[in-house]
């Protein structure tokens, strides 16, 4: 069997998904279909997008399939997001349809729609919104490809899939939003190898420590925030957590003492990788292999090559720090932006921005994730777009937003204001500004610590180097 489609109708009864919106995989194939004929029914087809602003479950499993049989982009914006956040997007990409609780519902898409497979059948892609230097989010897009999602399978199981050393059953813990790329792949790639989904709306420690036992998940994907949190549980010894066999992480440095202590709880179960929106998967790291090389985020995949390259312009030798540069990843632009596209490409090869180093035997070792972006629990968070909301502020002269470490999220937001002329600094502004962020800005990108500045540093063409003014903080 390949995928999905071809499992849900040779076995209906399987189970797709468990909990309170439980079902099984013909049952989810009925409502995916219709889903899909809902779509075309509304002149949604190739290469078109459909934005969805869903929360983890039925709704989102149902969209994530019903795109990815009739070659449409799914748009997936996180449900925090602003009115005008979401506007821009949906404008961006000239979406075909809006599935959210306030626009169009996935009952009312797929009400009176047939069951039957959609005429057309082309494999679809994910389309992810990211953030660019002028703070406006760009979306990461991938060339499609004129096949089958029955026929996609071998392709995608033979360049990433298999690295991930999964049976062909299981069950898959969702413990993030499926607005991220991570968990939407993970959760994907899941349901392709007919494994049972558990997909709660929000990730809490000892909940998710009693769902692995009650359901007998074998694999999840977390960030390190999350290890931290269960690490903390009080009583976590007492949760029966023998049927983990992978725990993959990512999308955020883990510090080595944190993963030390989940290896020393766990087991050899945790499994790290290192990618990107725009690479995918681009290592894997087992961990074994970590714990010989404490740090390391692992070598590249088969298919993929690492090249690190100094400010010289020059490749570096094993050793030596440089910004890291991906190989034989799969094509990709950002959507209406083929400057920004080019800055990041070396040829073929790709670059995240971010710093690292590889070791003799090829294993790649990270010094900073990004120059400016903050990421905070694993979600990314850019600066420019929190600088340009509190720019909008007339009591604002300028602003400098960095990330500061923080032992539970990884990294905070903090903003450096410069006042206008005449305005004083203190509790009553900072209260006033973070008004000000509500209706611009999703609270997870809100500053959690607002500080004054006389001045910020710029150079005389007005450029703020973010990394000096992390430096300056942070010692003083």
């Amino acid at each position: 069997m390949r995928g999905f489609y071809e499992i849900a109708a040779h076995d209906p009864e399987r189970p797709a998904l468990l909990g309170d919106q439980g079902t099984t995989y013909g049952a989810l194939l009925d409502r995916v279909n219709r889903a899909s004929n809902g779509l075309t029914s509304r002149g949604a087809g190739p290469g078109d997008c459909v934005v969805t602003v869903l929360k983890n479950g039925l709704d989102a499993l149902t969209m994530m399939l019903a795109t990815y049989q009739i070659g449409v982009y799914l748009v997936p914006v996180n449900w925090h997001f602003t009115t005008e956040e979401i506007d821009y997007i949906v404008a961006d990409c000239q979406a075909k349809a809006v599935i959210s609780p306030d626009a169009l519902t996935v009952p009312e898409l797929i009400e009176g729609r047939p069951a039957t497979p959609p005429p057309l059948r082309k494999a679809g892609s994910m389309m992810l919104y990211t953030s660019g230097t002028t703070g406006r989010p760009k979306g990461v897009r991938r060339r499609l490809l004129d096949l089958t999602p029955e026929e996609l399978y071998p392709i995608l199981m033979r360049k990433s899939w298999r690295h991930f050393d999964l049976p062909m059953d299981g069950v898959h813990l969702v413990c993030s939003q499926l607005y991220h790329s991570a968990p939407y792949g993970q959760a994907m790639m899941a349901l392709q190898f007919g494994h049972a989904i558990v997909a709660p709306e929000r990730f809490e420690a000892a909940a998710t420590l009693e769902l692995i036992e009650r359901h007998r998940v074998t694999n999840a994907f977390m960030v390190p925030t999350m290890f931290h949190r269960m690490l903390d549980v009080p009583d976590r010894e007492k949760y029966d957590l023998s049927s983990l066999t992978h725990l993959y992480h990512g999308a955020a440095p883990c510090p080595p003492a944190t993963k030390k202590a989940m290896i020393d709880w766990l087991g050899p179960v945790l499994w790290e990788y290192y990618g990107s929106t725009e690479a995918a998967v681009a290592t894997m790291v087992s961990s074994e292999e970590w714990l010989a090389r404490p740090g390391t985020v692992g070598r590249a995949l088969d298919g993929m090559t690492f090249t690190i390259i100094g400010e010289d312009g020059e490749e570096q030798p094993p050793g030596s720090p440089g910004l890291v540069y991906i190989g034989g990843i799969n094509r990709f632009e950002y959507h209406g932006d083929p400057g920004k596209t080019a800055s990041t490409m070396r040829g073929r090869a790709y670059t995240p921005g971010d710093i690292g180093y590889l070791d003799e035997d090829g294993y790649l070792f990270l010094l900073d994730r990004r120059t400016d972006l903050i990421i905070s629990g694993g979600v990314n968070i850019y600066p420019a777009e929190v600088e340009a909301a509190l720019l909008e502020h007339p009591s604002v002269a300028d602003v400098a937003v960095i990330g500061v470490p923080d032992p539970e999220w990884g990294h905070k937001v903090v903003a450096l204001v410069q006042p206008a002329a005449g305005v004083s600094a203190g509790d009553e502004l900072t209260a006033e500004l973070l008004r000000h962020c509500a209706p611009r800005l999703a609270r997870l990108k809100h500053p959690r610590v607002i500080e004054y500045r006389e001045s910020l540093p710029r150079t005389p063409t007005g450029k703020l180097s973010r990394r000096n003014v992390r430096e300056a903080y942070l010692s003083g």
